[in-house]
């Protein structure tokens, strides 16, 4: 099988089981003192981040062959010449520092790309036992322990994943917006665009799990003013635009996907419901 269709349950579950495998292979190291490297951009990377891609990446080539991979830790090398129409964009473990630290908000990130377009998503946060997915322009949630033996088993997975809630994002409440970040990222450029807003609450949050939030409609407006990577964003916007959200740049034109000439570099962008 080489062809992917995001409208095709088998599909978007055999991909939820890669994440769910992934996850649970971080819970192994989330519990452990381990050793963390550093990249040459100065982030960080751990064992766990390099074998969550490896599992990901063999299960998608077992089974979509002809369709191009992109991860964060494979791509730590260089980007491949050229990026195909459709591809995967991966992020094992986005939250590093967040895993580190031994926080709960850190995700497995899937993501599938279509002209620009992130079309499907899975974003599964272990430590909180929170599945999201999309499929067939809806978007999902169930709750999957990473110990849970359904993992390995298809059958049960498929039936617990067609149980799935539907998740939807709410509308604008009127006593304000609550708003969602990251613990280290709320710069003044952020802080000057709340200003203009009519603010109830500012919830901290890591990793992809931001746009999970406006998606289940706990939070209304996540806005970005700092650098981010397309694996970081890919599966989780494809989520919140399935759930009823938008991303934009500062400008106003759509965050778009495969932007070879800035390294898969994003501009700064308000995700929103």
């Amino acid at each position: 099988m080489s062809e992917f269709d995001p409208s095709n349950p088998d599909h978007i579950y055999f991909l939820c089981s890669l994440a769910l495998k992934a996850g649970k292979n971080a819970m192994v190291y989330f519990h452990q003192d381990i050793e963390v490297e550093t990249k040459d951009n100065d982030t960080p990377v751990t064992i766990a981040d390099r074998e969550g891609e490896e599992i990901i990446i063999q299960g998608i080539e077992s089974r979509f062959s002809k369709i191009q991979i992109i991860g964060e830790e494979n791509s730590e090398n260089g980007l491949p010449d050229t990026i195909e129409d459709k591809f995967f964009l991966l992020d094992p473990l986005d939250g590093t520092k967040e895993f580190i630290n031994k926080r709960t908000d850190f995700t497995v990130n899937i993501g599938f790309i279509d002209k620009t377009a992130p079309i499907c998503g899975i974003v599964y946060a272990p430590a909180l036992n929170r599945l999201f997915f999309t499929l067939d322009g809806k978007a999902y949630e169930t709750d999957i322990a990473p110990d849970d033996k359904m993992i390995n088993h298809e059958n049960t997975l498929h039936s617990k994943l067609s149980n799935a809630k539907e998740i939807r994002v709410r509308p604008t409440p009127d006593d304000g917006l609550v708003v969602v970040a990251s613990r280290s990222h709320l710069s003044p450029e952020t802080e000057a665009f709340l200003k203009e807003l009519k603010v109830k609450e500012i919830v901290s949050a890591g990793s992809s799990l931001k746009f999970c939030l406006l998606a289940t409609g706990e939070a209304d407006i996540y806005p970005r003013h700092g650098r981010t990577m397309e694996w970081d964003t890919a599966a989780a916007h494809a989520l919140l635009c399935a759930a009823g959200g938008v991303v934009h740049n500062i400008d106003g034109s759509i965050l778009g996907y495969g932007k070879r000439k800035r390294g898969l570099d994003n501009p700064y962008f308000i995700a929103s419901t």
